[in-house]
């Protein structure tokens, strides 16, 4: 019996990766999205198709880490300046579109069904939120993301996200489970909540961030990875042990670190194993999918996914006209929110086990939602032809977001603090990045923002907006980067053009064979700066002065050319310039 665990863990696994990259593969292929892949993958693997892999439960609450890590990522994206840039769309689009959606889903629930008023709040306020997995995607894909319409609908999904939480403390203040019943009040648990959100805020600012500085500064990469998940898991347990959210404590732990320079370094750490149990998250749900009790019913799923669709678009239609959008890009906001999300089917077994609907309800509404989500790409491209003014409209940006930078300076030293000012100057937007921590505290007294992170990495690259950038700039020592390397970046990022700061000659042979725009030995330019400021103190003429300037650089590149040519820096000594050629730098006083 001991030997035949491992064996059935490996066997459950390769079954579960196994159908997952199938389904996924063949979903995407027909652009349906990921998250229909995972979920059809695990009903076909569960106990009412193939059975191939059992005890569903037990995953599924192994998997809900995928979704704490989800949520301690969206908290992570909530940087206060952002925020305040998108108010307007966050409070004012994202709170009608949550509110009105949820009460009139919920009170069609009530009229229709014979479910309770709790019970229908339970069912319409969750369906209120769309899929952002399945959204985002979609519009990245389209060119859309960082148009005005994109940015209404991630202002929307970014207040979907927060309102995850208020969700969960009304379900838990409607519980009706004996087994909370010796608990406190509901009220009392929204004092819980402001008191463990505030002591965490607290503990976030005089215990992490101090922590994720010692760790900078030993220069343990490994150990952001650690603290960032023991960050997360703290923040769930102190909130399980009140009695409230776990997911509520990620969401703060990332809230927490959304202002700190730790941030794209912490993304790019905790993203891989986010995917990875969120997929397993979905494969799970879908595994649960009680498809006999949907099968008895088939009409009531088709009914309520259609009213879903229908209610959920013509609300959202009439709240974006209110805001002053043309109807055709009204009516695409709305079909493009039509569907339920992911955090349907949390909320869905939380008022499950708080006794507000019953096991098979919750099943019957994840099939709903399952639903929803397939016709969502058929939807958008069935309009696609009466959405066609939008996308061609849509094309003017309002400017760069702060995660979208024009330029990325990897290294906030003498060298990177210059050319990030010289930058400014000009209007050009830049994002920050450094290694040294004493650095990025002094730099943040005087108002500048940088980041903790390794920018020789292409997934911290990739985290801080590379993919968007025009230009990345490596300010740091030549001998830290390599061709390689800088190949790697060219080649994933090939829209940006790559300057490099070579610390001296050596450096500059090294990467020789980079694609880079240019490279700039760091001493070189104030080297010939202070022999002119000398030669001109010394009474030459400007026009002796940028004779011997030029008979320097001109012997200089071509012994750096023979140099790199070589792969020696020992070569080319005859072009070096040892004693005075007072016939070529000699000039009459000025």
């Amino acid at each position: 019996m001991n030997g035949a665990a491992p064996t059935s863990v490996l066997h459950d696994g390769f079954l579960l990766l196994g159908f997952a990259l199938g389904f996924v593969l063949l979903f995407r292929r027909l652009g349906l999205g990921a998250t229909l892949g995972y979920l059809v993958a695990g009903a076909v693997l569960g106990p009412h198709v193939l059975h191939l892999v059992g005890d569903a439960e037990q995953k599924l609450g192994f998997a809900e880490l995928g979704i704490t890590l989800l949520l301690f990522l969206v908290g992570l994206e909530l940087d206060p300046s952002k925020l305040w840039k998108m108010k307007r769309d966050i409070l004012g689009l994202g709170v009608l579109q949550v509110t009105a959606c949820g009460l009139a889903v919920a009170g069609v629930i009530m009229l229709t069904t014979s479910f309770s008023t709790a019970a229908a709040l339970a069912l319409g306020l969750p369906l209120a939120l769309s899929s952002t997995a399945q959204v985002l995607p979609m519009l990245q894909s389209s060119g859309r993301l960082k148009t005005r319409f994109g940015e209404r609908a991630f202002s929307i999904l970014l207040f979907q996200d927060l309102s995850i939480i208020p969700l969960i403390t009304i379900i838990t203040a409607l519980s009706r489970n004996p087994a909370d019943a010796g608990g406190p009040p509901g009220w009392l648990l929204g004092l819980y909540t402001v008191a463990a959100i505030a002591g965490l805020v607290a503990a976030g600012r005089f215990l992490i961030r101090p922590l994720f500085r010692l760790i900078g500064n030993l220069g343990e990469r490994e150990m952001f990875v650690v603290a960032a998940l023991f960050t997360v898991m703290a923040s769930a347990a102190v909130m399980e042990l009140l009695g409230l959210s776990t997911a509520l404590g990620a969401f703060i732990a990332g809230v927490m670190l959304a202002d700190s320079p730790y941030r794209h370094e912490l993304e790019a750490d905790v993203e891989p194993f986010r995917s990875i149990l969120l997929g397993l998250f979905f494969l799970a749900v879908g595994m649960m999918l009680d498809l006999g009790a949907i099968a008895r019913d088939p009409l009531f799923v088709l009914s309520m996914a259609l009213m879903l669709i229908t209610v959920k678009a013509a609300v959202m239609f009439g709240i974006a006209r209110l805001f002053g959008m043309p109807w055709r890009g009204a009516l695409a906001l709305g079909l493009l929110l039509s569907q339920g999300g992911e955090f349907g089917f949390v909320l869905f077994a939380q008022a499950s086990h708080a006794l507000l609907i019953a096991p098979e309800a919750a099943s019957l509404f994840g099939a709903v939602v399952t639903l929803s989500m397939a016709t969502t790409p058929f939807l958008m491209m069935a309009t696609r032809r009466f959405r066609a003014e939008p996308v061609q409209t849509a094309s003017v940006r309002d400017g760069p977001q702060n995660d979208c930078a024009n330029a990325l300076i990897v290294g906030y030293g003498r060298f990177g603090q210059a050319v990030g000012q010289v930058l400014q100057t000009s209007g050009i937007s830049v994002t920050l990045i450094d290694t040294d921590v004493d650095m990025i505290d002094v730099a943040g007294t005087f108002g500048a923002k940088v980041y903790f992170g390794d920018g020789t990495r292409i997934d911290m690259l990739r985290q801080a907006g590379a993919a968007e950038a025009e230009m990345i700039m490596f300010c740091i020592d030549g001998d830290q980067l390599d061709a390689a390397m800088l190949s790697a970046v060219h080649e994933t990022f090939p829209r940006a053009a790559l300057y490099v700061r070579a610390f001296d000659r050596r450096a500059v042979i090294k990467l020789r064979d980079a694609p880079v725009n240019l490279i700039v030995r760091e001493t070189f330019e104030s080297a010939i700066a202070m022999a002119r400021a000398a030669l001109d103190n010394a009474g030459l003429s400007n026009e002796a002065i940028t004779r011997a300037e030029t008979l320097f650089r001109v012997r200089d590149t071509e012994r750096l050319n023979l140099q790199i040519q070589s792969g020696d820096p020992s070569s080319a000594r005859d072009r070096i310039l040892t004693a005075p050629e007072p016939q070529e730098v000699k000039g009459e006083p000025g």
